[in-house]
């Protein structure tokens, strides 16, 4: 199993990125696939998830602190999932990373703890 998150950047405040994670060894619509994030000095926080419901429905959920500015999606042509980042602010750089959870043990979506795969972290800086 290998989750690859890419992406990352330097953009301005008010900018946009996009980062992808790639995955690798599982399948998408059996995992909840989560982003998140670690500023220096503080604790990594949960950003978004998205599990598959069926037939063409996907399911996201959004921390408050991302709601309306980050958007998570899957890509319909490859194995990797989107985090859509909008209206950036100097406080969201960090480190973005993203993880698989099993869906049949996750609770909370937002608790590193329930996520079984990790990838590796892309760094975003936004610069005020």
């Amino acid at each position: 199993v290998q989750l690859q998150a890419s992406g990352g950047g330097l953009e301005q405040t008010g900018g946009s990125l996009r980062l992808s994670c790639a995955v690798m060894g599982l399948s998408l619509e059996n995992w909840y696939i989560g982003w998140f994030r670690q500023a220096p000095g503080k604790k990594r926080e949960g950003l978004s998830c998205i599990t598959y419901e069926g037939g063409s429905t996907w399911s996201a959920t959004y921390a408050d602190s991302v709601k309306g500015r980050f958007t998570i999606s899957r890509d319909n042509t490859s194995d990797t999932i989107h985090l859509e980042m909008r209206s950036l602010k100097p406080e969201d750089t960090a480190v973005y990373y993203c993880a698989a959870a099993n869906p049949w043990t996750i609770v909370k979506k937002f608790e590193e703890y329930e996520y079984e795969y990790w990838g590796q972290g892309t760094l975003v800086t936004v610069s005020s």
